[in-house]
C-alpha cells in the first residue's frame, strides 16, 4: 500500500511537544540528528540505527522545529509567501529525517525495543503536531499570505500551496478557541497511543505461524510451496517440520492447494482471527475507543461525522458519493459470487466431498473450476513467475514507459537488513540521476504483513535540488537456500502495484514538498494502472521464463490466462468491497459508540454479505484503520483509484499499443510528475479528456455495465 500521508505539510508532521530538551552533548553526538551523508546527495544511516537514539534524537528535533516555528511566527516583517509559507516548507527537516528512520524500522523491524519508543513518543509526538497548528501568531501570517495570495504576484503553484496550508491549518483546528483546542488535543494524544497499541497488538497476534508435522497433510501443494514451507519451519528451529506463517503470501497459497480441509480451515481461522482472540493481544476494546474518540474529534471540528472530516479533503468529498461507488459495484459482485459458489459447490458434489463451500474452501474449489472451465492450473503458472524475473520485469516496465533505469548498487550504501537491495535510478536518455530505489520483499519476524512503498526522501526543486528516495517492502516467504522465490499472479501484480507507488514519488518534478502528495482516493490510482502491464505479451515473453529450463511462458498458457482474466472477480470484489463498505458504515456513526466484533457482523448482514467470503481486512486486524488516521473511511479509495486506473489503461489499449509512448509521456507529465501542483480531478481530465467512466472497471471485472 502508500505512506501514511498524502499531503505533506508542516502541520501534519511531527513537531514542538512540551517536553525538556534533549541534553546538549547527546544531541550533538547523535547521528540520527545530523544530515544525511554519501552518495547523491546523502543517503539513510541505517548502520547507525538503534532504538535507544531516537527518543533523544526526537526530543532534539522537537527543540531545533520549536525555534524556527517561533522565528517564523514572531517574524516583525509583514508576512509574504517566503517569509510564511517557504520558510514552513523548510523547517523541521531534522524531525522529518528522524521520522523516516523510525517509520521505515517500526514497519520492517519492529523489535520490541522499538515498540516501546513507539508507545512513548506517539502521544508526545501528537502534542507536537498541535503546538504548531494551535500556534495562534503563526496561523494569523498564514491567514494574512491567504487573503492576499490573487493579489500578491504569486504563481498558481504558490498559490495553491498557500490554499492547501490554511485549509489544512483549519481542518485540523486553528480556528478553535482556547479550550477547544486543549480538548482536541486531548482526543489527539489518546489516538496517537491507541495507534501505536493497536499495531503492537495486531504484530504480536501475526507472530504465529501454523505447524504441519505429518507429510501426508501436504497433499495437493506444489513442491516450490513445500520447500518454503520447510525453509519457513527450519527458519523458526522446527526441524522436520513445516510452517505456514501468518501473512497472505504464505496463507493464500495453503488454501488454493492444500487438500486438508481440516488443515484449511486452521490456516484460514489463524488469519482471520488475528487481533480477535481474546487475551493480551485482542484489538476490539482498542478499536472502540479509536471510533468514540474519532466522532468526538469530527465534532468538536465541525463534521457531522469522521468521515465527513476524513473526506473532506478528497476527490469523492463526501460519504455518500463514495458509498454510491462502492454499492454500485457492489450489487452485480454479489450476484458473480453466487454463480462462483454454485460452480464449486457443484464441483465438491460430483467429487462426492459432502460439504458445504465454507470460507476455506473458496480458492481451493475455485482452483478447480478455473481448471475445468479453462484448463488453466495455477500451478502451471508459478514456475514462471519468479522473484528476481518479475522484479526485473518491473524495472523493464518503467525503462519502456518513461525512460529509467535501475542499477543495483546494493553493498555500497548501509541497508536496515541483509535482505535490502538498493538501485539508483537514472534517465536513460541523459544519463541524469534521478533517485534510489530501496527494496525489502521478504517476510521476518517484526515485520508488519502485507506489501507496501514508502518514501524516504522526496524531491523538491525549492532548496535544492534535492533527488528522491522511494522504497518497495513486500513480505514474500523465502525459499529453501539456493531455491527460487515462485510467487503467484497476485503476488506479481500486487509487486507491479507497489513499485507503482515508488515511479510515483521518482517522477515527481513539483517545485514544494507541500504538493508532492495527492488526495488518498487518488494515491492508488497511478500504482493500480500499473499492475496492467504484467500481462503483457512484452513482459511475458522476456520475463515470465520456467524457473527450471528457461523457456518462456507458452502461447497457449498466455491465452489461458487471459481467458480467465475475469475468472473469480466476485470472490476478489467481495472480499475487497466488504471491508471498505464496513470501513465507511463504521466512520459515519455519529455517536461513535460500537461494539466492533458485533458491529461487524450485523454490517455485514445488512448488506448481504456472501457467508462463503470474510472482509479482506477484518476490523480486529485492519491496520489501514486503526494504526493512524490515514486510510480511515478511506478504504474505499482503492475502488475510487480503480475505476480512473481502468478507464486510463483503456486509454493505452484504444491506441492499439499498451506501450504507446504518446500516451506513457502525457501519463507520466500530467499523472505522476505533478504531485497535486494540480487538482487531480482537472489533471485527470487534462489526462483523458473527460471524467473517468465507471463502465470501464465493470468491464474490466466482467460485470454488466448497463449499456
Amino acid at each position: 500500500m502508500a505512506g501514511a500521508s498524502a499531503l505533506v505539510l508542516v502541520a501534519a508532521l511531527p513537531a514542538m511537544a512540551q517536553t525538556s530538551p534533549a541534553p546538549a552533548v547527546a544531541a550533538a553526538n547523535n547521528p540520527l540528528l545530523k544530515e544525511w551523508s554519501g552518495r547523491d546527495g546523502g543517503v539513510p544511516p541505517w548502520d547507525q540505527v538503534k532504538p535507544e537514539l531516537f527518543k533523544p534524537a526526537y526530543m532534539a528535533a522537537i527543540d531545533l522545529q520549536r525555534a524556527e516555528i517561533a522565528a517564523i511566527a514572531n517574524d516583525p516583517a509583514p508576512p509574504t509567501f517566503a517569509n510564511v509559507i517557504e520558510a514552513l516548507q523548510r523547517a523541521g527537516r531534522p524531525l522529518q529525517r528522524i521520522d523516516v528512520l523510525f517509520g521505515v524500522m517500526t514497519s520492517n523491524m519492529n523489535a520490541p525495543a522499538y515498540q516501546a519508543v513507539d508507545k512513548e513518543m506517539s502521544p508526545i509526538l501528537s502534542a507536537a503536531d498541535d503546538e504548531i497548528t494551535f500556534n495562534k501568531k503563526l496561523f494569523d501570517r498564514i491567514a494574512a499570505v491567504y487573503a492576499a495570495r490573487e493579489s500578491s504576484g504569486l504563481s498558481a503553484e504558490q498559490q495553491r500551496l498557500t490554499t492547501r496550508i490554511h485549509d489544512s491549518f483549519v481542518r485540523q483546528g486553528a480556528k478553535l478557541d482556547a479550550g477547544q483546542k486543549a480538548q482536541l488535543s486531548a482526543i489527539n494524544q489518546e489516538l496517537a497511543s491507541a495507534f501505536s497499541d493497536f499495531g503492537q497488538k495486531v504484530l504480536a497476534s501475526e507472530d504465529k505461524w501454523t505447524v504441519i508435522a505429518n507429510e501426508a497433510d501436504l497433499e495437493g501443494l506444489p513442491a516450490s510451496l513445500v520447500a518454503s514451507y520447510k525453509a519457513a519451519a527450519d527458519e523458526r528451529g522446527l526441524k522436520g517440520q513445516w510452517a505456514v506463517v501468518n501473512t497472505r503470501s504464505s496463507v493464500d497459497p495453503f488454501l488454493t492447494f492444500a487438500d486438508n480441509r481440516a488443515l484449511r480451515e486452521k490456516v484460514w481461522k489463524a488469519f482471520k482471527d488475528r487481533g480477535d482472540e481474546g487475551g493480551a493481544n485482542d484489538t476490539n476494546a482498542i478499536i472502540a475507543k479509536i471510533v468514540k474518540l474519532r466522532a468526538d474529534r469530527a465534532k468538536l471540528l465541525g463534521y457531522a461525522t469522521h468521515a465527513h472530516w476524513r473526506m473532506d479533503d478528497t476527490m469523492a468529498k463526501d460519504p455518500a458519493k463514495a458509498t454510491e461507488l462502492m454499492m454500485r459495484v457492489w450489487q452485480p459482485a454479489v450476484a458473480r459470487v453466487r454463480e462462483e459458489v454454485a460452480d464449486m459447490q457443484a464441483v465438491a458434489d460430483k467429487e462426492g466431498a459432502k460439504l458445504k463451500i465454507e470460507p476455506w474452501d473458496y480458492l481451493y474449489y475455485a482452483e478447480k473450476v478455473r481448471n475445468a472451465k479453462y484448463a488453466l492450473d495455477t500451478n502451471e503458472m508459478k514456475p514462471y513467475f519468479e522473484l528476481n524475473n518479475m522484479i526485473a520485469a518491473s524495472y523493464y516496465m518503467a525503462e519502456q514507459l518513461y525512460g529509467l533505469t535501475f542499477n543495483e548498487i546494493t553493498g555500497s550504501v548501509p541497508t536496515f537488513h541483509p535482505d535490502v537491495r538498493v538501485y539508483e535510478v537514472k534517465d536513460k536518455a541523459s544519463g541524469r540521476h534521478v533517485g534510489l530505489f530501496y527494496r525489502d520483499d521478504f517476510a521476518r519476524q517484526y515485520k508488519r504483513s502485507g506489501a507496501w512503498a514508502a518514501g524516504y526522501r522526496g524531491q523538491r526543486k525549492f532548496d535544492g535540488p534535492v533527488t528522491a528516495i522511494t522504497s518497495n517492502n513486500n513480505n514474500f516467504v523465502k525459499g529453501a537456500p539456493g531455491e527460487p522465490v515462485l510467487i503467484s499472479l497476485d503476488d506479481t501484480e500486487t509487486l507491479f502495484h507497489e513499485f507503482g507507488h515508488a515511479l510515483h514519488g521518482l517522477l515527481n518534478t513539483g517545485t514544494y514538498p507541500g504538493l508532492a502528495g495527492t488526495p488518498r482516493d487518488f494515491v492508488e490510482f497511478p500504482s493500480q494502472v500499473h499492475e496492467n502491464w504484467v500481462l503483457t505479451r512484452q513482459v511475458l515473453d522476456r520475463f515470465a521464463k520456467h524457473y527450471k529450463t528457461g523457456e518462456p511462458m507458452p502461447q497457449a498458457l498466455v491465452d489461458k490466462v487471459r481467458n480467465a482474466s475475469k475468472f473469480n472477480q466476485g470472490y476478489a470484489t467481495v472480499e475487497y468491497l466488504a471491508s471498505a463498505i464496513v470501513d465507511m458504515k463504521l466512520h459515519t456513526l455519529q455517536d461513535g459508540v460500537v461494539d466492533p466484533d458485533r458491529f461487524e457482523r450485523e454490517t455485514l448482514v445488512e448488506i448481504g454479505a456472501p457467508a462463503e467470503i470474510a472482509m479482506r481486512h477484518r476490523l480486529p486486524q485492519f491496520n489501514h484503520l486503526f494504526t493512524s488516521d490515514a486510510y480511515s473511511a478511506g478504504y474505499y479509495s482503492y475502488l475510487w483509484s480503480d475505476v480512473m486506473a481502468s478507464d486510463a489503461w483503456a486509454a493505452f489499449e484504444d491506441t492499439g499499443n499498451p506501450w504507446d509512448p504518446a500516451t506513457a509521456k502525457r501519463f507520466k507529465d500530467i499523472i505522476l510528475a505533478q504531485g497535486n501542483v494540480v487538482d487531480r480531478a482537472d489533471a485527470y481530465r487534462d489526462f483523458r479528456g473527460r471524467d473517468p467512466d465507471v463502465d470501464a472497471l465493470l468491464e474490466n471485472r466482467g460485470f454488466p455495465t448497463g449499456k
